[in-house]
């Protein structure tokens, strides 16, 4: 690709990103001045930008490659306001991902936000933060050492976390921690996934978000249990989120069969104590083995457990053996 070819993707990338900032050529357009405050431009004179802008589109819809160049040198020439330093720190970032440079890219729209936060290119560079960031979450690899290549999901995580530091409770930065959960789960970092719900639920309590992240929180709890060899904690935590989204979106936990999944973790939970009793049984401690399935009954009584633990009982006659162990000690 020649320089020409290059410069004049990066200049229909910023163009078009350009005219989607509605606060940019819409009812005042602004220039910045030394002292970080934004003037509106006259009347006249936005009539005039637009006019060029407009004739720039006409260009490029016509392929005339050589005159969208021309015309965009005029365009700052004539409004040497607009082309200032945060039009050329935004086309420099634009440059490098138009070149495919990700990582250098999102340096360098991080630097220009950081530089000029009030420029109206502001959100179109969040904007490309995101999108770099999503490829980064869909596996687009890094750099590492300039030899390796690894795949980017810290990089994808950290420039989504800066975008909802920026953008605060903005629709981005929503759509920003959405898109980091979303990739932890797809990956099966379900603890992950579960402490992000939990800010998601924090920062956005109400309405759908906070719906979708209450159940995102029982669904990742659930989902972290190993087995019955492993800690069972979660299933009790994800227990306890998918009770509460029953009692608050009833009509949705029917939707969704939630009384289905607590009725399996009721039987994951009745299982873990049923093992336990198992393991009691094989080292010979037949007393505690006994109350683990007794337990089990008392507890899980429907449960597929809780008929394992009544012919393992039966069978080895445990309730005898805690009888006789009460009573008739010498």
């Amino acid at each position: 690709m020649s320089k020409c070819e290059e410069r004049l993707i990066t200049v229909l990338a910023g163009l078009s990103l350009l005219l989607a900032q509605t606060n940019f050529v819409s009812a005042e357009t602004s220039r910045l001045e030394k002292g970080g405050d934004w003037k509106a431009l006259g009347s006249a004179e936005q009539d005039r930008f637009l006019l060029a802008v407009a004739e720039i589109k006409q260009l490029v819809e016509t392929g005339k490659t050589e005159a969208v160049m021309q015309a965009l040198d005029k365009l700052k020439k004539d409004f040497p306001k607009i082309a200032g330093p945060d039009f050329d720190a935004f086309m420099k970032a634009e440059l490098l991902f138009s070149q495919g440079k990700f990582v250098k890219a999102s340096h360098a729209y991080e630097k220009f936000l950081t530089d000029f936060p009030r420029s109206p290119l502001y959100e179109a560079a969040l904007e490309r933060q995101f999108a770099i960031a999503t490829a980064f979450l869909a596996g687009q690899k890094v750099p590492v050492l300039k030899i390796f290549r690894i795949k980017g999901y810290a990089e994808g995580e950290k420039i989504m976390e800066q975008i909802e530091d920026r953008a605060g409770n903005a629709p981005i930065a929503l759509r920003a921690a959405l898109s980091v959960v979303k990739s932890y789960e797809d990956r099966g970092k379900f603890n992950e996934a579960y402490l992000k719900w939990s800010q998601i639920q924090t920062k956005w309590p109400t309405g759908r978000t906070g719906e979708d992240a209450l159940l995102g929180m029982g669904r990742c709890k659930h989902a972290a249990y190993k087995g019955p060899n492993y800690d069972a904690s979660g299933l009790i935590s994800a227990k306890s989120y998918y009770e509460n989204f029953q009692l608050r979106y009833p009509e949705d936990a029917e939707k969704l069969d939630i009384e289905k999944k607590i009725g399996q973790i009721s039987e994951q939970m009745a299982y873990k104590q049923f093992s336990i009793g198992q393991y009691y049984q094989r080292t010979g401690s037949r007393q505690a083995a006994f109350f683990y399935y007794q337990m089990v009954v008392d507890n899980w009584p429907n449960s597929a457990a809780a008929e394992m633990a009544k012919r393992s009982m039966n069978k080895e006659n445990l309730k005898v053996e805690k009888a006789k162990d009460e009573k008739g000690k010498p």
